[in-house]
């Protein structure tokens, strides 16, 4: 066992005045499955490149083990796999056929070019080749963004045998299923706790509920001190007054105990001020850190008839390869439907289909006239340009598509910069508010929680709950597919 030790952690990106960490210490025994945690843009990967090296910064960071990252640049992609495994580590060759059968990799993709395999079979070679390199610990960012349902299973199960890495995922499955440790990243911190997501969502949800109470109970203190700082205040300037009025019965006012009482007074007036600092002082340190969400909203339409599409028999080829077969279902309004199926399947093409896209089928497909569509592509990578020209593109009202996206966590800078400049996470998050200030019969969403973090997937989770929208979607996270799905279409 050894320690990776974070003392006084600081860190902003040159030019920039908003600090990623400040202040932070914590540390890590490398022993530890630890599974990190945070709103997309609030410095996962910057952590993890630290940890690397990457970047200057303030405080330190003592380790007494080395690095590898996932995801593993390949220089050249022709090379067979077992070229690639070999640059990584020296094991033998029974080890690396090992290591790959662990994560259900046939082993004649050893001798395949490493650019014909698929993303799921890149990805799970690549980590059983980082774990081969034995004495390092393991940083893995995001691995799950090429891998389906069944391949998310399997790294878990993978992942679960394994010792000494940081695991950065949004799947809340695939961390309750290999970790025993959380690394979150608050607004300006880290934390760590010991357990799981689910161990880690109970223990936030009570600590917020109980902070927000005491910050309730705060205000209550701050605006019973302050109506007694100004009664105080005011009974002492009316009592200054009286030593100079007129005289009382023939006699002068004492005006040296007046005096003594207006400054008593005085004086107590100026503890309760200093009480309603304490308590406003102590109210914002108590909410400076927790992440709290805003709800969503969503403007559906009606359509005039229940049945919105279907399709009947379908068969979609490509060339020679035939990727789904006698496929027959409905769309009813207010169906979430859910289509599975193990990468290229077909999901994402029957999305196509009933987008009016050429795709080479057979069958029948049918949509009825008149659909109002909303759609969110699985690919954000084309958008390009400021918010305000992409909100003016696609006539939606300005106002209303930034305030969506500041309720999923982007902040107003966020606005300024051109839409390129933004992490995939935060791309994805302006297609999701597209698609969300579009009033809709039908929403069709291709992977829509790609890169997008755990606490906005439970927005758009607890949104699609409430206003029930007609959906058609495919999505590899299982928790969210297990909460949202009405239907499921297997292929």
């Amino acid at each position: 066992m050894s320690l990776i030790q974070v003392k006084n952690l600081t860190f902003a990106y040159d030019g920039s005045y908003d600090l990623i960490f400040n202040d932070v210490s914590f540390q890590i025994d490398t022993n530890w499955k630890i599974g990190c945690i945070g709103r997309n843009g609030q410095g996962k990967t910057t952590f993890l490149r630290l940890l690397m090296g990457d970047y200057s910064y303030k405080g330190s960071i003592s380790k007494s083990v080395s690095f590898n990252y996932f995801p593993y640049l390949v220089q050249d992609m022709a090379m067979d796999t077992l070229s690639v495994i070999e640059e990584i580590t020296d094991a033998p060759l029974w080890k690396i056929r090992r290591e790959i059968s662990y994560l259900d990799v046939p082993e004649e993709v050893l001798y395949q070019p490493f650019e014909t395999l698929s993303g799921g079979e890149q990805t799970k070679v690549l980590l059983a080749a980082l774990f081969l390199h034995e004495d390092r610990f393991l940083l893995i960012d995001e691995p799950t963004n090429h891998l389906d349902l069944e391949g998310r299973k399997t790294v878990a199960q993978y992942l679960q045998r394994k010792k000494g890495f940081i695991l950065v995922s949004h799947d809340r499955c695939l961390l309750d299923g290999c970790v025993d440790h959380i690394l979150s990243m608050g607004k300006t911190s880290i934390e760590i706790q010991k357990g799981n997501f689910s161990s880690w969502q109970e223990n936030k949800e009570r600590r917020d509920q109980y902070e927000i109470a005491e910050n309730e109970k705060l205000k209550r203190e701050i605006r019973d001190l302050t109506e007694a700082a100004r009664r105080t205040a005011a009974w002492s300037d009316k009592v200054e007054k009286s030593k100079y009025q007129s005289l009382d019965c023939g006699l002068r006012p004492d005006r040296g105990y007046i005096g003594h009482k207006s400054a008593k007074m005085m004086q107590r007036s100026k503890a309760v001020e200093r009480r309603i600092e304490r308590a406003a002082e102590e109210k914002v340190a108590l909410l400076k850190d927790i992440e709290t969400t805003d709800d969503l909203k969503l403007t559906t339409l009606c359509y005039h008839k229940d049945l919105l599409g279907r399709v009947q028999e379908l068969s979609i080829t490509y060339g020679e390869r035939r990727i789904c077969d006698d496929v027959t279902f409905e769309i009813r309004q207010g169906e979430r439907i859910a289509l599975q199926g193990q990468n290229g399947s077909g999901k994402s093409s029957i999305i196509k289909l009933f987008l009016g896209m050429d795709v080479p089928f057979s069958g029948n497909v049918h949509m009825e006239s008149g659909l109002r569509i909303s759609y969110v592509s699985q690919d954000a990578g084309f958008l390009r340009g400021d918010m305000k020209s992409f909100a003016t593109e696609h006539n939606l009202n300005e106002a209303l598509f930034k305030a969506i996206l500041r309720k999923l966590g982007l902040k107003r800078q966020h606005f300024e910069k051109d839409l390129q400049m933004l992490s995939a996470g935060q791309k994805k998050k302006v297609l999701l508010a597209k698609s969300l200030c579009e009033k809709a019969h039908l929403y069709i969403w291709d992977e829509p929680l790609n890169y997008i973090d755990v606490l906005s997937r439970i927005q758009i989770e607890n949104l699609l709950l409430e206003y029930a929208p007609t959906l058609l979607f495919v999505e590899h996270d299982r928790t969210f597919t297990d909460k949202i799905a009405t239907k499921i279409v297997h292929l």
